[in-house]
């Protein structure tokens, strides 16, 4: 008699604990998956930030060094992996564009 109490209390306390494990892990899940966007997306704006950054620097100064060419790829492949494709896009192209060396100063070839 008081087994058959027991198990009749035992079955729905452990269905009940089984649901609310279960709705633990599925919120931990989705906790960790916005977590995961949000790191994603800051790290593609930092990027992206940067590639404009690089572009403002060496278009100023009408060349890019095949160093920061290098960086430069690097930063937007990994941009561009995290769904990146924008202006950036375009300002990495006109960096990559840029000669390697600075140009020649026109009072240097007169003297």
């Amino acid at each position: 008699m008081w087994l058959e109490q027991f198990i009749k209390w035992l079955i729905p306390f452990l269905c009940g604990g089984v649901v609310s494990f279960l709705g633990m892990v599925v919120s931990r899940i989705r906790l960790g998956i916005k977590k995961q966007n949000a790191v994603e997306l800051g790290l593609q704006s930092l990027l992206r930030a940067e590639i404009i950054r690089q572009y403002e620097k060496y278009d100023e100064k009408q060349y890019c060094p095949l160093y920061a060419k290098e960086a430069l790829k690097r930063e937007y492949d990994s941009y561009h992996a995290l769904g990146g494709n924008d202006i950036a896009t375009s300002l990495f192209n006109k960096t990559m564009s840029l000669p390697n060396d600075p140009p020649e100063d026109k009072n240097e070839k007169e003297e």
